[in-house]
């Protein structure tokens, strides 16, 4: 359903995904935190690499075992407002068993920086770590982007940002989009607004629906069971919009998850999220 038809009190409830966790997601941040402090003790990890001069702006990167791997970019959610690059490394052992090297990136967050200036942010580290794909030891060629929530909005609009179509085609290779949001105008109305400061016609500007999507990559488009009708509805009406313009596209609803548990399953080979990311990446080769 359209969020154009929902009141105040709808949109308010309808986009807020702890309504479907009983109110409270610190459990599931703790499982972020858990398996990126994992990570961290487990692996190697070149840690805060500067892509840019803004105290933010930094990426941990997780090489893989052997040269000319695949690279996985995550970018964290949390509603443009929250969490850091430091609880996102979650899926790392998960990529690097796999063959796969991973980086999660950070960014400036609300009310600091605009979500405008957070995509210039996404779209620059993911430049940065093209032009130095040979010291990291990775395929440049094979680089797919994946985000969570507000995570998912900014690998979209990353990967659309990315310079003209031949451009995005040679950075970016595949798009894995977790309960991601890729219309915003109806978040202009709810209290997530009071920290991020969209007007309606950045709302318009930010959104991936709006955008050409004849050159976007192979995606992922996932949602969990546990979600609010908006979140699904917004998942499912950009995965139309990707096979409207004969993109390749692969749609998930994990049942058993929920907006925040969704991201535990990115890395992992034995749930059918984790096998999608596995094939998108592994489809990769040969470009």
């Amino acid at each position: 359903m359209s969020w154009r038809s929902l009141d105040a009190s709808a949109l308010e409830i309808g986009y807020s995904p702890s309504s479907c966790t009983g109110g409270d997601y610190s459990a599931f941040i703790a499982e972020y935190r858990s398996g990126s402090e994992r990570a961290y003790a487990t692996l190697h990890c070149e840690r805060n690499l500067p892509y840019g001069s803004a105290p933010a702006e930094r990426l941990d990167f997780f090489p893989a075992s052997q040269a000319n791997a695949p690279l996985v970019v995550y970018i964290h959610g949390g509603y443009w407002q929250e969490l850091s690059k430091d609880e996102s490394c979650f899926a790392a052992n998960g990529f690097i068993e796999q063959g796969a090297a991973f980086c999660s990136i950070d960014y400036t967050l609300a009310p600091h920086a605009s979500v405008h200036e957070m995509v210039r942010q996404c779209v620059t580290a993911i430049e940065w770590l093209h032009a130095r794909h040979a010291m990291l030891g990775f395929d440049p060629n094979r680089v797919v982007v994946a985000g969570s929530s507000a995570g998912a909005h900014l690998a979209a609009m990353a990967t659309l940002r990315l310079g003209s179509a031949a451009q995005t085609r040679r950075l970016i290779k595949g798009a894995v989009l977790l309960s991601g949001i890729f219309e915003l105008e109806p978040l202009v109305q709810t209290s997530i607004n009071q920290a991020v400061g969209l007007t309606r016609n950045d709302a318009i500007d930010l959104s991936p629906v709006y955008f050409p999507l004849a050159d976007f990559p192979s995606a992922v488009v996932a949602w969990g069971g546990i979600e609010t009708a908006q979140f699904k509805w917004q998942s499912q009406r950009f995965a139309d919009l990707l096979r409207e313009r004969d993109r390749q596209v692969t749609c998930i609803e994990v049942g058993h998850r929920n907006h925040f548990d969704i991201a535990l399953d990115l890395g992992d080979r034995t749930t059918g999220l984790g096998q999608a990311v596995r094939a998108l990446v592994d489809s990769t080769q040969g470009f």
